[in-house]
């Protein structure tokens, strides 16, 4: 019997291309992405046993529905992909417009804990499981123009070390940075230099 893994922004990028992989190691995926396009595409992709829900992980009352329907079901994850982001054009920190500050924390800090909170307890329960936060070279150096993504990246990586000290013995958190990939993501402020990226 095949072990769950749970993974978040599944729809595209790096989460799409984890799926791929996770999926052709022998995992159930249990996926969300933001988009109704990414999510009938993942659909089209992957057949049972694996599941995927359109979710924004920023919004706690929809990743609350989306664990507790799968974790009813028995299906509780031995790995736990935080991968949901979300990064701000560029821009120095004073002209970064308010709305996006907010929506990039409430995506890259916020959904991260929501989904700890709705699928960690039943991992704790059975004292097994990993976490793995995606962080990046940003959360542990800076650069200009990117200064709210710094500081959410910055954010995972204390958040990912205290639950590492909180966790029962035989789990684990980690905050890993894949490095820098060519992304859709990494366009949006690298543009045409992302392609010399893997």
């Amino acid at each position: 019997m095949s072990q769950w893994v749970v993974v978040t922004g599944a729809g595209r990028g790096l989460g799409r291309a984890l799926t791929r992989r996770l999926v052709e190691r022998g995992w159930s995926v249990i996926g969300c992405t933001r988009s109704a396009e990414s999510l009938k595409s993942l659909q089209d992709e992957f057949n049972s046993p694996h599941h995927f829900a359109q979710v924004d992980v920023a919004d706690d009352g929809q990743v609350a529905a989306w664990a507790h329907e799968h974790l009813r079901e028995g299906r509780v994850p031995e790995l736990l992909i935080n991968n949901a982001a979300v990064i701000n054009e560029n821009a120095v920190l004073w002209e970064v417009p308010v709305e996006a500050f907010h929506r990039l924390m409430d995506v890259n800090v916020d959904g991260t804990f929501h989904v700890l909170r709705h699928w960690l307890p039943a991992m704790v329960e059975r004292q097994r499981g990993v976490i793995v936060n995606f962080s990046s070279t940003w959360g542990r150096t800076t650069s200009p123009q990117v200064a709210p993504y710094c500081a959410s990246k910055f954010a995972i990586e204390g958040l990912t070390q205290a639950l590492a000290q909180e966790l029962p013995r035989g789990m684990a958190a980690v905050a890993l940075n894949p490095g820098v990939i060519d992304t859709d993501m990494l366009r949006t402020c690298f543009g045409a230099g992302a392609a010399m990226y893997p």
